[in-house]
């Protein structure tokens, strides 16, 4: 068995946001454990896996830890105080963000470790006019561990009617996240969910260029999709957005 730990620290605009990351792979045999612990003046989350699955967290807002594995006839818990100790855990986090930053960030001004987010955009189920939906974000393999994400519709911000999931780390050390906004499509409605202040990102994604048409069965009164990606430079690769225009078909 053999434990290793990494701490990255992401600078954008010191002190305000500093963000500190230690991800810990425990490896013993066949199974591996995974303690996630992240934090920043704004942000922090801690989680425990196994095998690629989370199994707790910490829930911050509510004061508790939350299994998240499904119920099974002998079910498994964590020991009482784990959610006293991840509050602890990112005390001390926020007390080496500091030490860290002039420690680690003061030898370079660029740090080497870098990976652009990659984004799937899809509704949950076939879009039809008037009918309530979902439209899910896939945000996956960046690091380090902080993006934000934005949704408008017809140019208006809605990103406080959307859900953010915690951070998932990948085998690589990288990271996946999911955001989802509830909605009923309407003739000639304009989605569009940038990415912006990643440290693979040279500057916040600001445009959307090109479009692809993407067709959907015909159900009566049905629905066109048209999905556009936009592409931008990035400090190692390329800054993505996507939006999505709803537009009735005409149906004779």
């Amino acid at each position: 068995m053999f434990l290793t730990c990494l701490h990255f620290i992401n600078k954008h605009d010191y002190p305000l946001n500093t963000i500190l990351y230690l991800s810990c792979l425990i490896y013993n045999f066949l199974h591996r454990d995974i303690s996630l612990i992240l934090c920043s003046e704004t942000d922090r989350e801690q989680i425990y896996g196994l095998d690629g699955e989370e199994m707790w967290h910490a829930d911050f807002r509510l004061e508790k830890g939350v299994m998240t594995l499904p119920q099974f006839a002998d079910p498994y818990s964590y020991v009482e105080g784990t959610y006293e100790g991840a509050v602890s855990n990112i005390e001390t986090c926020k007390s080496n963000l500091a030490i860290l930053f002039i420690v680690v960030v003061g030898l370079s001004d660029h740090l080497p470790v870098y990976n652009d987010p990659h984004v799937s955009v899809y509704s949950k189920d076939d879009v039809v006019l008037g009918y309530k939906n979902t439209l899910i974000c896939y945000i996956s393999g960046f690091y380090p561990a902080h993006v934000g994400v934005s949704w408008t519709r017809n140019n208006v911000n809605v990103t406080d009617e959307a859900s953010l999931s915690r951070y998932y780390v990948n085998d690589d050390g990288s990271f996946n996240l999911v955001s989802a906004l509830s909605f009923t499509p309407e003739e000639g409605d304009i989605y569009t969910l940038p990415l912006w202040r990643h440290g693979a990102l040279e500057r916040p994604y600001d445009q959307n260029m090109g479009d692809v048409q993407a067709e959907l069965p015909d159900a009566g009164v049905g629905a066109s999709v048209f999905c556009g990606v936009g592409l931008a430079a990035g400090l190692l690769g390329v800054a993505v957005g996507t939006f999505f225009l709803v537009k009735g078909n005409n149906c004779n």
